[in-house]
């Protein structure tokens, strides 16, 4: 069943009704304002970080699931709506709400009324737009009032929603009516003290009412959809006074019959320095210069249309870099277009902020903003450039790291801490990456402090060679990586025992003495260790690329002796060193991590044990809707184990189907040569190819989900946590760079598909270092055959196209 469908020429996902199985949302901003929206104007915004600068609120878990946003009421001769159906829900004749690249369109009609919102974040502006366009359909005349709604969260959205004794007393609000640009409301809460900041909510054009007080606006016991001051058709003009601050402008409009006005409302964030912060020598009125110029700019509605139109071009130049024509439309819709905007997402929100992430709990990860490195780093490379340096200013000297750093202050988040064992290698990951795209082999040699401490800079290579060693010098009697609190997999606890209720799994004190020890670690070492030694001799470090390489082998024989199960990879040994990912055991005797990663690293490809654990994948983890992480799952709390074993049956890390780790198989299966099978799992996650079950999947057909339901599951196939997952980085690694083949080296393209015969033939567009590659493909789809290359109508040697001049175009026909 679909609730919508794919406008690929526009490059948008068009809902058609208002009752989508769960809130399906976009996000507006790619720089330093970000705003959430669903598909009924749910959401909130914030500048820069979702935690320290939240502009509105939003509340979750709340019924109905999509509570609070920004809203428009319409007062119809007594008849009042919302265009996007919530929170009123009232019966509307047309509904539709259009998702695209960093906006979103909304468009409700009732009554012979059309009302149409466009949102969007316009580029270089810490501000939502929200440009309106009011229709009379009908032959007569309409006179109509407008009521705008956003609701203001004191700005540090944990204590916003915990210290009501304070905050229900602080709440403070100017109104300007009669502004050089129509009407404004501005919040100031806290203002008056330590915040240089405050949020502007502005009509342009003099608004003939306002509210700011929310109990007013709502009225004694009502909630959002019986608000009181759009059902009594005229604003109360009230005025907050500690409580719950608002921003509301009501506009009256009588629009001839099939006429037309527009109306442009701008909600923004605005610092001032200290020495400018009051526009009185009293410090009573906040100095509104900065507001007034954001105001300025958004004016008219043709500013409005000029800032979106540039917007929409800047995504057309980013989206150009890599983009394919097949015969499958689906294919062309998720690489062209969808994959690789979420990749954006996910390099600006990392796990933050989503509708089921809250933004309080969680900043940016250090293993998960590498690994989202491995998705954007071709769209936009100067920035995947600070990323790296602010990552790893968060490493410590021994190089561990801190798991997560807040966006605002770029420093470490010590609550979470560090223990984590793999995020030292995911450094090495996402800088490889960066150098393969650029050539930058500068950023090697950019000093880089430790723990953000002055004085402690050395060169970012440096780091990796402490990522490197850090593994070296936590290995356990197996030879494998210790895990420490976890490896990727963040609920598997082997060293915490928890029996305390509420206590956290990753943060607790871990048990001294073990040794427990992480086989998806010791494959990670290979491939990654590999990539570090690489670096080491392009460097001219001989000796320490033959080191390390050394080690890499090392590691590479460990896991074959003590890492294989017969059948297939072990997951690890446990604090008293049991295998863990064995036959032997009743419940989850494999799990996906090592079996994918490990044949990624080309472990087992000889001795055949990659093959057959991949044939193991296929025979147990394998379903209709995807791989499940382990099997059977745990039906029973097993206390070595920790945190997976805590949840049901089929959900989240007991045997769900953690979409993340998926494309490590649809890789390790290109690795192998069997195409046809990576392509049919690619299939299985891939939301474009979900989008007739979205009565089963739920979320949105446009966006991967991090998780879906496994097959021991109550509701198999069901997704939950979309938007912000690796997913989204990994599965465009895996359909760009290993199913239709086409990635970066150090010394040119690797041109090297192997997608199986359901895409007989397709073309790649590729931006590579200024030069722009077409490379057509004709695919038999002959399993295990490569392809053979013909640049420029010459045959070449293997699968490496050189790098050739930027500004040039290159021409590749691929045979397989």
């Amino acid at each position: 069943m679909r609730y919508g469908y794919f406008d690929d020429d526009a490059r948008e996902y068009v809902v058609t009704t208002p009752h989508t199985p769960y809130p399906w949302i976009n996000y507006l901003g790619s720089e330093k304002f970000f705003s959430l929206v669903s598909h009924q104007a749910g959401g909130y915004s914030f500048y820069r970080d979702a935690k320290m600068r939240r502009l509105t609120r939003y509340r979750y878990n709340n019924i109905p699931a999509d509570a609070g946003g920004r809203y428009l009421y319409v007062h119809d001769e007594g008849d009042v709506w919302t265009p996007s159906w919530l929170p009123v829900k009232a019966d509307l004749d047309h509904f539709e709400a259009r998702h695209g690249l960093g906006y979103s369109r909304i468009t409700g009609s009732r009554g012979g009324l059309t009302v149409d919102t466009l949102f969007f974040v316009p580029l270089g502006e810490d501000a939502e737009i929200q440009r309106v366009t009011v229709t009379n359909d009908t032959d007569a005349e309409k006179t109509v009032t407008l009521f705008s709604f956003v609701e203001f969260c004191l700005w540090n959205a944990q204590d916003d929603q915990t210290n009501y004794q304070r905050n229900l007393s602080i709440g403070e609000v100017e109104i300007e009516q009669e502004g050089p640009h129509g009407s404004a409301i501005y919040h100031r809460t806290e203002y008056r003290e330590r915040r240089d900041h405050y949020a502007v909510f502005g009509v342009n054009t003099p608004a003939d009412g306002f509210d700011t007080d929310r109990d007013t606006f709502v009225g004694q016991y009502n909630g959002l959809g019986e608000a009181a001051v759009p059902r009594s058709g005229v604003s109360a003009n009230s005025v907050a006074s500690g409580w719950y601050p608002i921003g509301s402008h009501s506009v009256k409009l009588t629009l001839a019959p099939g006429e037309s006005r527009d109306l442009v409302y701008t909600l923004g964030y605005v610092e001032n320095p200290d020495e400018e912060k009051w526009a009185d020598d009293d410090h009573q009125l906040i100095n509104r210069q900065r507001a007034h110029d954001l105001l300025g700019r958004f004016a008219t509605a043709e500013q409005a249309d000029a800032a979106f139109e540039a917007l929409r071009a800047h995504w057309t130049g980013l989206l150009s870099t890599y983009s394919v024509r097949s015969t499958d439309e689906k294919l062309d819709r998720m690489v062209n277009v969808w994959n690789q905007y979420q990749c954006m997402v996910t390099f600006n929100m990392s796990r933050s902020a989503s509708f089921f992430e809250t933004g309080i709990g969680r900043g940016m990860g250090f293993r998960d903003s590498n690994q989202d490195l491995l998705g954007f780093v071709h769209l936009i490379p100067e920035r995947a450039r600070e990323r790296i340096i602010d990552i790893a200013s968060t490493q410590f000297a021994d190089g561990s790291a801190y798991h997560q750093y807040q966006p605002l202050t770029k420093r470490g988040n010590n609550d979470i801490g560090s223990g984590f064992n793999d995020d030292p290698l995911w450094l090495i990951a996402g800088v490889a990456a960066y150098v393969k795209e650029t050539g930058d082999f500068s950023i090697l040699d950019e000093p880089v402090p430790f723990d953000n401490e002055p004085g402690s800079e050395v060169p970012l290579f440096e780091h990796l060679t402490r990522s490197f060693e850090f593994t070296v010098e936590n290995r356990g009697p197996h030879g494998l990586p210790l895990i420490g609190r976890a490896d990727w997999n963040d609920c598997l606890n082997l060293n915490c025992f928890s029996t305390t209720p509420g206590e956290s799994f990753q943060t607790t004190e871990n048990q001294a003495g073990g040794a427990a020890e992480s086989v998806f670690i010791a494959a990670q070492f290979v491939l990654y260790g590999q990539q570090y030694a690489d670096l080491a001799a392009r460097r001219g470090l001989a000796d320490v690329s033959s080191r390390a390489e050394e080690l890499v082998e090392e590691m590479r024989t460990a896991v074959l002796k003590d890492g294989w199960d017969g059948q297939w990879f072990l997951r690890a040994y446990d604090y008293y060193g049991t295998p863990v990912g064995t036959d032997a055991d009743p419940e989850g005797k494999i799990w996906i991590e090592p079996q994918g990663f490990a044949t990624m690293a080309g472990i087992g490809l000889e001795s055949g044990a990659a093959e057959q654990a991949l044939d193991s994948v296929g025979e147990l983890l394998a379903t209709d809707h995807g791989m499940v992480l382990q099997y059977p799952a745990y039906t029973t709390y097993q206390v070595q184990l920790g945190e997976v074993s805590t949840y049901p049956p089929g959900y989240k890390e007991n045997g769900g189907i953690f979409c993340h780790n998926n494309p490590w198989v649809i890789i390790g299966e290109t690795v192998l040569g069997r195409g046809d099978r990576a392509f049919d799992y690619y299939k299985r996650i891939t939301p474009a190819y979900r989008e007739d079950i979205s009565e089963v999947h739920k979320l949105e057909p446009y966006v991967y989900a991090q998780m879906i339901a496994g097959k021991e599951a109550v509701r198999h196939g069901e997704a939950k946590n979309s938007w912000l997952t690796g997913t989204a980085a990994w599965n465009f690694v895996a359909v760009s760079q290993h199913l239709l083949g086409v990635r970066t080296d150090y010394d040119g393209l690797v041109v090297d598909p192997q997608i199986g015969p359901d895409v007989p033939t397709f073309t790649v567009t590729r931006v590579a270092r200024g030069a722009t590659y077409e490379i057509s493909v004709t695919n038999s789809g002959a399993q295990g055959s490569r392809g053979a290359l013909v640049v420029d109508g010459t045959p070449i040697e293997g699968n490496t196209v050189p790098y050739a001049p930027a500004g040039s175009t290159v021409r590749v026909e691929v045979t397989l």
